[in-house]
C-alpha cells in the first residue's frame, strides 16, 4: 500500500471515527436524560436552608446565603459567552444578571436534578419584545448531564452552557435540599461576600 493510499484512508477513518464517537456520547446522552438522576434528596431542615442565592459571573462563584452569611461557596460554569452581559435574547448562551427567584425544581431534567430561575422577569420580556426577539428561558441551576457524572469538576475547565449555572452532581443535590423555592437568586457580573 502506497502512501497516499495510507493517507487518503486515514482522511476517511479519522472523521469517521470521530462522527460514530460524537454520535455514541449523544445517544448515550439521551439514554441516561430518559433514566433519570434518581431520587431527589431530602429537604434540609429549615434553620440550615438557604434564605437568597447570590452568583458572581466574574468570580465564577454561587453563593448560598442565610440572614446576610455565607453557608456555602460553589465554583460554576456558565453560558460560553457569560462575559458578554446580560441575557438578550434566546440563543446567545449568556447566563442573565439580576434579581430573580427560585420558582421550581425538576426532580427528572436531562441535567442532574435543576432548579428554575424565574428568567425572563417582565422587564426581560419588555426589553425582548421592543428589540422584536425572544427572550428564551428555561434557565436552571443544574448539575452534569445524566451519565457523566464522572466528569466531576473537570466541565469548569470550560462554560459549556446555554445559559444556565452547573455545579457538580453532589454539590447540586446539596444546593438541591438547601434551597427552598421561592429563593431569592441575584446574579452579578461581578459580587465580593
Amino acid at each position: 500500500m502506497g502512501e497516499s493510499s495510507l493517507r487518503y484512508r486515514s482522511l476517511i477513518l479519522v472523521p469517521a471515527a470521530l462522527a460514530c464517537l460524537a454520535l455514541g456520547a449523544f445517544g448515550y446522552t439521551k439514554v441516561m436524560a430518559r433514566i433519570g438522576s434518581g431520587a431527589a434528596p431530602a429537604a434540609a431542615p429549615a434553620e440550615h436552608q438557604a434564605d437568597s442565592i447570590v452568583v458572581s459571573k466574574q468570580d465564577k462563584r454561587l453563593y448560598l446565603l442565610r440572614g446576610g452569611a455565607v453557608l456555602r461557596t460553589y465554583a460554576i460554569s456558565m453560558g460560553s459567552q457569560w462575559d458578554q452581559g446580560h441575557k438578550q435574547r434566546e440563543g446567545d448562551e449568556r447566563t442573565p444578571e439580576g434579581r430573580y427567584l427560585i420558582d421550581w425544581r425538576n426532580p427528572r431534567s436531562m441535567a442532574h436534578l435543576s432548579l428554575h430561575i424565574s428568567y425572563p422577569d417582565a422587564d426581560d420580556s419588555a426589553w425582548a419584545a421592543s428589540a422584536g426577539v425572544s427572550p428564551g428561558g428555561n434557565i436552571m441551576i443544574h448539575g452534569l448531564p445524566n451519565g457523566w457524572g464522572a466528569l466531576g469538576g473537570l466541565h469548569r475547565l470550560v462554560d459549556w452552557t446555554d445559559g444556565c449555572i452547573a455545579v457538580t452532581n453532589a454539590e447540586m443535590r446539596e444546593i438541591w435540599s438547601l434551597t427552598p423555592d421561592g429563593t431569592p437568586i441575584t446574579i452579578h457580573a461581578t459580587w465580593t461576600p
